[in-house]
């Protein structure tokens, strides 16, 4: 596997009327093409921060990114991102909303639009391509909304509690879909949740960062010995609660699962 995203020395400093706040000091990491990483910390160590960081929306104090080898400063065409909220547009049908950032980046060609609909039949969403997303369960909705985010043909996705905001039981389903595409498209993905169930499940190697200002506590390759793994049969797996003791530990906090 190539080096797809490396982290050097990331820092991240506000300004603040009692003077300055370090939220993010030397942060180093580098993820692989088609890997899956997830970041995980203590509550507002800056997760997210760096997640925005990454897909130039927000500027860092000093460090450099590199995507593909090349150091990047702005957005880039070459990340995707995917928030907590699905973000449809409640008046356009499925398919509109799918080809909705091919609209504003100027790149609906025949070419896309046709990528678009062999994506919707793939995962089983083309049946719904005239509905609008209310008459969506809340799983099939955040389907679509990586589907419209693939649409642009991304080599990295970000995820920003990207599953938060559904009920358990929708997230567990949820998780499995999202991985399976996001494998089977090989498409490299670097997660920030605070759910170590979701970490564990869905990722190749978990990232651990302390406190603020956050730092790298450490990396774990997750690893359960199995074939055709998914987030539901790694969960199944002996060495599931094994994991989740040593991330909790980790992370210092009540062994709680969402």
């Amino acid at each position: 596997m190539s080096e797809v995203l490396r982290l050097q020395n990331i820092n991240k400093t506000y300004q603040a009327k009692n003077g300055e706040i370090e939220a993010l000091k030397d942060i180093n990491f580098s993820v692989n093409t088609g890997e899956f990483v997830s970041i995980i910390g203590p509550s507002g160590c800056g997760k997210s921060t760096l997640l925005s960081i990454i897909a130039g929306l927000e500027k860092k104090s000093s460090g450099k990114i590199y995507i593909d080898g090349i150091e990047n400063e702005n957005i880039s065409p070459k990340i995707g991102y995917m928030l907590q909220k699905d973000s449809l547009l409640e008046w356009r049908t499925i398919y509109n909303n799918v080809i909705f950032g091919l609209e504003i980046t100027h790149r609906k060609t025949k070419e896309n639009e046709e990528y678009v609909k062999n994506l919707l039949k793939k995962y089983n969403l083309y049946e719904f391509k005239d509905k609008y997303p209310s008459q969506l369960s809340g799983g099939m909705r955040q389907r679509v909304a990586l589907i419209r985010t693939l649409a642009i043909r991304p080599e990295i996705l970000l995820l920003d509690e990207a599953f938060s905001a559904l009920d358990y039981q929708t997230r567990i389903m949820v998780t499995k879909d999202i991985y399976n595409i996001l494998k089977n498209e090989n498409i490299t993905a670097v997660m920030v949740t605070h759910d170590i169930s979701e970490a564990i499940s869905m990722s190749d190697r978990v990232i651990v960062l302390t406190k603020r200002p956050a730092t790298v506590k450490k990396i774990y390759t997750i690893d359960f010995e199995i074939e055709n793994k998914d987030p539901m049969n790694a969960r199944k797996s002996p060495k599931f609660s094994k994991y989740f003791d040593s991330l909790w530990k980790e992370l210092d906090v009540d062994a709680k699962e969402d």
